[in-house]
């Protein structure tokens, strides 16, 4: 397996509200987390990074007891989510600087050849098997109701002024109801985790065709792409390549 991480600041922002968490390949359970900060000045990277410190925490410490089956798995996942939840709106009612903060939240667990993914927000994880690119999760936007409602279409949704409206994010309310899903991650399949300041600039095309394009660097090359259209927001990306790493060795 290979990880490549990158965040960046974007052209326009004074500061990353974007955090990110990818364990070690040798750590079990392999965790890969991603938030996507909002709230005012600082409060967007707080909420972000309390996103990233307390899942990390509940999933790590908690691994051990929940890791018998799927369902189990998917519990776990839930949990975190919702803990850290309470955790942030907590911290955003004792602050009134901080009481519009929020985040978006994607969280991969990988496990017997499975990624277990929690969902709030727009943030997104893509899956890449066999040459295809398939989203896998859903956007908790006002354009993206719209698009299921027939409303607007896809192309329309990519330039529509309220793209960046959220339905949910994680610590704006008491309570969240996250998206937990389980797909197969079998071996040479590909995962894409990103924030909007990527998928706000380059379609699922021309994402697909730069990760094709640049094999070596390809999450710096998605972020140079993002920046070079404009780079209006925080840009992170996390690949997750299934290659089995002793066979690229042998073949150099």
């Amino acid at each position: 397996m290979r990880i490549l991480a990158k965040s960046d600041i974007g052209k326009s922002r004074e500061m990353n509200q974007d955090s990110y968490y990818i364990s070690d390949l040798e750590e079990e359970p392999k965790l890969y987390i991603l938030a996507d900060g909002m709230g005012g000045y600082k409060g967007g990277e707080i909420a972000s990074s309390l996103a990233i410190a307390n899942v990390k925490n509940y999933v790590i410490n908690n691994f051990n007891k929940y890791k018998k089956d799927k369902e189990s798995i998917l519990k776990l996942i839930k949990n975190a989510i919702e803990y850290t939840n309470k955790v942030i709106y907590e911290k955003s009612q004792e602050d009134e600087d901080l009481k519009d903060m929020g985040t978006t939240l994607d969280i991969c667990l990988i496990y017997n050849n499975k990624v277990f993914i929690g969902h709030v927000g727009d943030s997104r994880v893509y899956r890449i098997r066999e040459n295809v690119m398939r989203k896998i999760t859903t956007d908790h936007s006002y354009v993206e109701k719209l698009v299921k409602e027939g409303t607007i279409t896809r192309e329309e949704a990519f330039n529509h002024p309220k793209k960046n409206m959220l339905m949910k994010a994680l610590g704006c309310n008491s309570l969240v109801e996250p998206d937990i899903i389980c797909e197969g991650f079998l071996k040479d399949d590909i995962l894409l985790m990103c924030s909007d300041g990527l998928t706000n600039m380059l379609r699922e095309n021309e994402i697909y065709n730069i990760l094709l394009n640049n094999p070596e660097n390809p999450e710096e090359a998605l972020i140079q792409s993002a920046n070079d259209l404009g780079g209006y927001d925080n840009i992170t990306a996390i690949i997750i390549d299934n290659i089995d790493m002793s066979e690229e060795t042998k073949e150099s």
